[in-house]
């Protein structure tokens, strides 16, 4: 039965190439106005979903519904923009004629397209660019040229594959905010990076692909209490030489003048504030360390807790 509340339903995708399984039973649901997190390393599969999702490859087996219907290329592209990991620019033609065609291929009429390019040139600081061709802009303002084509027809959907590859901070922090903006306005957009630091902040809802099959699926926040480790961080008035070993929690490691505590099995955080107290330390912070997704993956991937970080700073 079909949520139609989900922009996008994905059930039990496959994908081979030759002996390769590419994707491997992929299913996950994305909900309307969400941004969505596709993660996972290089090689990982990601790219191959994508291509599915807007109809340049075909699944061996498995659906997708688009918009409550399933999947039609020929109709439903239009409502969907994507912005390909190799980029899909013509090197020798201007770029705002390279605008407007691609525009104008989206179902814009010319007027429609003029305003909008001019809208988005100006919002993107591209308005000296329309003269110059792709083969003379560097990476980073081929990046900002192939993100505005990709949203000038305003989609439903928006598809980033690696967005923020070859850009420095400042335009990244710009393409940044355009994508929460997009989602304010009702896009949905799908985020798919390897570079798992970049989507703490951006993504609502995410998964993680590894080797073509899906290992994690759920919102930033639940998947990163789902896999805390009950580390605290704990700063002193006068920070002690060390910790003595007690029932209450372990002492793993230091970061900088801290200590990394990992509170044993039966014991709440305030157990170990009435132990410290108890001992005279005078607590100035005390902050749960919740993983990153990267941390999170690497335990998935290579069964590495995130206390062995620490386990020997004291010692280096």
């Amino acid at each position: 039965m079909t949520n139609m509340e989900n922009i996008l339903e994905v059930k039990n995708l496959k994908k081979n190439f030759a002996t390769q399984k590419a994707v491997d039973n992929v299913s996950f649901d994305i909900s309307r106005g969400s941004v969505f997190g596709m993660l996972g390393p290089n090689g990982a599969g990601k790219t191959t979903l994508l291509r599915m999702i807007t109809g340049i490859f075909y699944p061996d087996d498995g659906t997708i519904l688009f918009e409550g219907k399933k999947f039609d290329p020929l109709n439903d592209i239009v409502r969907i923009g994507y912005m390909p990991e190799e980029r899909g620019l013509y090197k020798k033609m201007k770029i705002g004629e390279q605008a407007l065609y691609l525009a104008r291929l989206k179902g814009l009429s010319k007027s429609e397209a003029m305003d909008k390019i001019r809208y988005w040139f100006e919002r993107m600081e591209m308005q000296s660019w329309w003269n110059k061709k792709v083969q003379d802009l560097s990476k980073g303002m081929s990046q900002k040229l192939q993100f505005v084509t990709t949203i000038l027809h305003e989609p439903s959907l928006v598809i980033l594959d690696e967005p923020f590859s070859g850009l420095d901070p400042v335009n990244a922090n710009l393409i940044k905010d355009e994508i929460f903006n997009l989602a304010k306005k009702g896009s949905t957009i799908i985020f798919s990076t390897h570079r798992m630091e970049q989507v703490e902040e951006i993504c609502d809802h995410i998964i993680l692909i590894n080797k073509g099959e899906k290992i994690l699926d759920g919102s930033v926040k639940r998947v990163k209490q789902d896999f805390k480790e009950n580390l605290f961080q704990v700063g002193f008035e006068r920070k002690p030489d060390t910790l003595p070993d007690n029932t209450v929690f372990e002492t793993v490691g230091t970061r900088g003048e801290h200590f990394v505590l990992k509170i044993r099995e039966g014991y709440k955080p305030h157990d170990v504030l009435q132990y410290l107290i108890a001992q005279s330390h005078e607590v100035i912070s005390f902050n749960e360390m919740l993983p990153s997704l990267n941390d999170i993956f690497i335990k998935l991937v290579e069964g590495t807790p995130l206390a062995r970080q620490f386990q020997y700073i004291e010692k280096a």
